[in-house]
């Protein structure tokens, strides 16, 4: 009688330990960590610029007349083409016939002729009402990996190729966003310290007038202050390969913020230093010069987070179809409650003292979206997720594709991707992952514009009965 094959035991049973002593190695000092950090820095900019040209700088790719025709400008090729026949002096791309290119300053002022002289019922250039401030989106949640840097540069993208006017401010140490966009950090001048720096050495002479006025003796403004009272935002602002996508970069020494705010808080307690950031917008003229600012926050509720959802009108906030992620992002919108429910009652307290109005953060939207989604394994908790969150859930799932993974290889978005190297369907269906999210987020965004033109004629004809 054959006997049965025995089967093996798991692989933690019977472990030498003499032998495992000798695979760990000798006793890591703190050394050993700069070293690691070196190493990682070389393989970083190693990989990172696999999507550069030879010259060290990223570039963005052309578009063909087929992309153009299909997700840029509606028209059709044959029209586009007598277009060009018939005016010259707009750009003619590169090639001939249908195998003409394209760069993205074509395609803007492709886009301009065609508002001009197109179809009226057409939408060549996306709707912005005229005199209204951009609209500030942060996306945001404290659980690492659910996606926030992914969705913010794809949504930059997107607004960017559908003819938006777009600043990435990227809030994150890691500097992923800043990677994805080619930008180059030196130091935490080239962030947003600066501009939180100033934003405190302001209101702090404020306070020394009237601690002068007082005959007390001022406060004194250190090195640090006094060098941040001469930069601007544009002195932080840089250029991206993308002609309508500016940005405010990061990296590591930004983690410095989150310790020099409190100090800073504590020198002056009437400090709002949540409002540190919109104002720096506000002052720099961010909100009259582009149409979208997108803030790609670190994966923790600190105050560069806190200062990124009170500058925002509309809060994205990215989520896995887990039990975790899940169970994560609602301890986030907790902490979001506890969190700005304090600021705002001990503002209150202290303008009751004053006999000042009350103030209150509001938002126009807050929507939750859940990214890297596998319908054939998630979609059950996706429904859960879904009933609970309610009117705060974006309806589109975001599915993980091909196209998203290997585009990430050469840190760069799938917009950048040529779909020439791949085949049509997962090219399109890639593109389709992310067409749809920025669907709904351009949904909300217009949406929310619209209700603000409306408020002001409302308001302006309350006005004229009035008078």
């Amino acid at each position: 009688m054959a006997r049965k094959p025995e089967v093996p035991l798991p692989p933690y049973f019977n472990l030498d330990p003499k032998t495992a002593a000798g695979k760990i190695g000798d006793p890591v000092d703190t050394a050993r960590f700069a070293k690691a950090a070196a190493f990682a820095g070389r393989g970083r900019d190693d990989l990172a610029k696999r999507g550069y040209s030879p010259d060290g700088r990223k570039r963005l790719r052309k578009f063909s007349m087929w992309e153009i025709c299909r997700y840029l400008i509606p028209v059709a090729p044959a029209h586009l083409r007598r277009v060009l026949n018939k005016h010259p002096d707009l750009p003619q791309g590169e090639g001939q016939g249908n195998g003409k290119w394209f760069t993205l300053e074509d395609v803007l002022k492709l886009r301009d002729h065609f508002a001009e002289e197109g179809v009226s019922t057409k939408e060549y250039r996306p709707y912005r009402p005229e005199g209204l401030p951009a609209k500030v989106v942060a996306v945001a949640n404290f659980k690492g990996g659910v996606g926030k840097t992914s969705t913010a540069a794809h949504l930059a993208m997107s607004a960017a190729l559908d003819g938006y006017k777009v600043l990435v401010v990227d809030l994150d140490s890691q500097g992923s966003m800043t990677s994805i966009l080619g930008g180059r950090v030196a130091d935490e001048w080239q962030t947003v310290f600066p501009l939180l720096a100033r934003d405190y050495a302001n209101h702090l002479q404020a306070e020394n007038k009237v601690r002068e006025a007082a005959g007390e003796p001022p406060a004194p403004l250190d090195e640090t202050l006094t060098e941040a009272l001469g930069i601007g935002l544009h002195d932080v602002v840089q250029k991206t390969h993308w002609p309508n996508i500016d940005l405010i970069g990061a990296q590591l020494n930004l983690y410095w913020a989150e310790f020099q705010i409190p100090v800073w808080r504590m020198g002056l307690r009437n400090w709002p230093l949540w409002d540190a950031l919109t104002a720096s917008l506000d002052q720099g003229g961010a909100l009259d010069e582009y149409d979208i600012i997108l803030l790609d926050t670190p994966p923790a509720l600190g105050y560069l987070t806190i200062n990124a959802l009170a500058a925002a009108d509309i809060i994205l906030v990215p989520l896995g179809a887990s039990f975790l992620e899940f169970d994560s992002t609602g301890r986030f919108f907790d902490m979001l409650y506890s969190t700005f429910a304090s600021i705002e009652d001990g503002e209150n307290a202290a303008r009751a003292r004053a006999g000042l109005p009350e103030m209150r953060f509001e938002w126009d939207v807050v929507r939750a979206i859940i990214t890297r989604f596998d319908a054939s394994q998630q979609t059950d908790l996706a429904n859960v997720i879904q009933a609970y969150f309610g009117d705060m859930m974006n309806a589109y799932r975001q599915e993980y594709t091909a196209l998203v993974g290997q585009a990430g290889e050469t840190v760069s978005g799938i917009y950048e991707a040529d779909y020439r190297n791949f085949n049509r369907e997962t090219y399109t269906r890639g593109r389709e992952a992310f067409d749809r999210t920025y669907a709904e987020f351009k949904e909300l965004l217009i949406g929310s514009w619209w209700r603000d033109a409306q408020a002001i004629k409302e308001a302006e004809h309350g006005e004229t009965q009035t008078a």
